[in-house]
């Protein structure tokens, strides 16, 4: 084997599979139109069911739908017929996987499904199969050839399965009217979740952890006070705890630079009036676009009174995962 045959052997792979891929186009028509009715009428949960690498993809294309605005769950054939089956009411609709479409165990349970009298919809590439011919429509995943240079291994038959499977999920998708704030509520682990559902409520510091200072405060007890804090800056308040100001580690440059002696300043002379200022409740991600668009680090937080009750720096909403 030559470093040049492994190249040859894998883009050989991937042209078959995006051959077997594009030929799914041809096949998005009314089969396809009434198994998405048939999943979007659905009352209960969509039961996927698959055995051995169809059943790795029923997994996947059930997790896809769950997670895009569909109910979705994966059973197992073989345990369905072990019990399992009592997980499917007369409110789902069941999509069985199966490339030959004769799969022993999930023939075991077609007749239970239909029992149930509820709809069946098949993935099969074998459009005469025992399954497609029980279902109430099925959907054609056949391929011309697998990837395996043996014909045995499935491959381009799991990718083109894999693939009918997001288009019936996205297809759903839209069709519900799903957005990406119902997205972040499925995901709210996720980095999305984190930036559609956070609030700055739940990130910035609050009580003692705040940086203030009085307005007649000495510049030396700000810089103490924002040493102490840790945040890059400190806000400067009236005795109503109302916002006056900012000082931040950018205004200590610029003093320095102006070479004004800082053991002999009140920081109501050099700090900055008519600082930003957001109020509770928003999103942690719109604090995000507050802050690059005004190019600053930090943002204090207050009530309708501009009365100061939290404050937050990049450092917050990095550590919370927003940026």
């Amino acid at each position: 084997m030559t470093k040049e045959l492994f190249l040859s052997l894998g883009r050989a792979v991937i042209e078959n599979e995006a051959n077997a891929v594009l030929a799914l186009k041809d096949r998005i028509n009314h089969d396809f139109a009434k198994a998405c009715s048939l999943l979007f009428e659905c009352k209960g949960r969509i039961v996927v069911t698959g055995m051995g690498k169809s059943g790795h993809i029923g997994g996947k294309i059930a997790a896809t739908l769950a997670s895009t605005g569909s109910p979705a769950f994966f059973v197992h054939p073989g345990e369905a017929s072990h019990g399992d089956l009592g997980m499917i009411t007369a409110q789902d609709t069941v999509l069985a996987i199966s490339n030959s479409g004769e799969t022993q165990e999930i023939s075991t349970i077609v007749p239970l499904i239909k029992r149930l009298n509820i709809p069946l919809i098949a993935m099969s590439g074998d459009k005469n199969s025992t399954l497609a011919r029980e279902a109430d429509v099925n959907l054609d995943i056949s391929v011309e050839q697998e990837a395996c240079p043996l014909g045995l291994a499935p491959t381009s038959s799991t990718t083109a399965t894999l693939v009918m499977g997001d288009a019936l999920a996205v297809a759903l998708l839209e069709a519900r009217g799903f957005t990406e704030e119902d997205f972040a509520r499925s995901h709210p682990g996720g980095s999305l979740g984190r930036k559609l559902l956070l609030l700055i409520d739940d990130i910035m510091q609050t009580g003692e952890q705040i940086p203030r200072v009085p307005l007649e405060a000495s510049l030396r007890q700000a810089l103490l006070e924002m040493t102490a804090k840790s945040m890059g800056m400190t806000a400067i308040v009236n005795s109503q705890n109302q916002v006056i100001g900012i000082f931040t580690d950018g205004d200590l440059r610029r003093v320095l630079d102006k070479g004004i002696n800082i053991l002999n300043c009140d920081v109501k002379d050099v700090m900055t009036s008519e600082c930003k200022t957001v109020q509770e409740k928003i999103l942690a991600a719109e604090a995000l676009n507050i802050m690059e668009v005004g190019k600053i680090n930090a943002l204090l937080v207050v009530d309708s009174k501009q009365q100061l009750i939290g404050a937050l720096n990049m450092h917050d909403l990095l550590k919370a995962g927003v940026v």
